[in-house]
């Protein structure tokens, strides 16, 4: 059987999706929230309903979204994120206001005709690869650093 002999239908490539444990979100050109997987609602503590139609801002701290939002811009201007399949540390926000450390990638989704659906981002708690990076780095080299910026083109 070669592989393009099986074909998933599309209810399994939505169970897929929604039922990851990786955090899947997809926005809209205007930045809202199109598509919140069970892994982000675990990760940030959103559930759907309230995260959908939201603002991305949401799980971006203050701080980062002036850079993420320019990012962003720059993304659908130019068809195509700054640093495609690298993943990424980055600060987020959590629903409880805790702020987490997380491992993120991000890409542009493109129709079948070539327009731009969205952007989707890819997560996981790197709070893990945050403390090792900074007991790799020692107390005084590490102070002051900030993990990589926010958004598709991964300004910050």
């Amino acid at each position: 059987m070669k592989p393009e002999d099986i074909v998933l239908p599309p209810a399994a490539h939505e169970a897929l999706v929604r039922q990851s444990c990786e955090a899947i979100i997809l926005a809209g050109r205007d930045g809202r929230i199109r598509l919140w997987n069970r892994g982000a609602q675990a990760l940030f503590g959103f559930g759907e309903t309230e995260a959908l139609g939201a603002s991305l801002d949401l799980i971006i701290p203050e701080r980062f979204r002036r850079a993420h939002w320019h990012a962003y811009e720059r993304a659908f201007a130019a068809g195509a994120v700054a640093h495609p399949g690298e993943v990424r540390l980055t600060r987020a926000l959590h629903k409880d206001g805790r702020r987490l450390y997380v491992e993120m990638s991000f890409d542009l989704v493109h129709a079948d005709d070539g327009t731009i659906i969205g952007a989707v981002a890819v997560a996981r708690d790197g709070s893990e690869r945050y403390a090792l990076q900074q007991a790799l780095r020692g107390p005084a080299e590490g102070q002051g650093q900030q993990p990589a910026g926010q958004g598709p083109g991964g300004a910050g």
